[in-house]
């Protein structure tokens, strides 16, 4: 698990998604000491929102496809750098 929480900014959907997925199972195997608790659970929600803006972006990409008649792909539009 990652040390700092500023480096969670550089870790991809997967990644965080795999290491909200490993704090979750430690805070429900309820064999964690409570002052790391804390912590885990407080990263967990760094890591929970990472996803989910990272989510929106993904979505907003999709939403710029625009479709010939056909339904084929016809441009991208690209998107502003968040």
């Amino acid at each position: 698990m990652a040390d700092k929480p500023s480096d969670i900014a550089t870790l991809s959907f997967e990644k965080a998604l795999a290491e909200l997925e490993q704090i979750v199972r430690s805070l429900e195997g309820g064999n964690v000491p409570l002052e790391e608790s804390i912590t885990l659970f407080g990263r967990g929600e760094q890591l929970k929102a990472h996803c989910d803006k990272l989510l929106k972006v993904a979505e907003a990409k999709v939403d710029k496809i625009r479709l010939d008649a056909e339904g084929k792909p016809a441009s991208l539009e690209p998107l502003p750098e968040a």
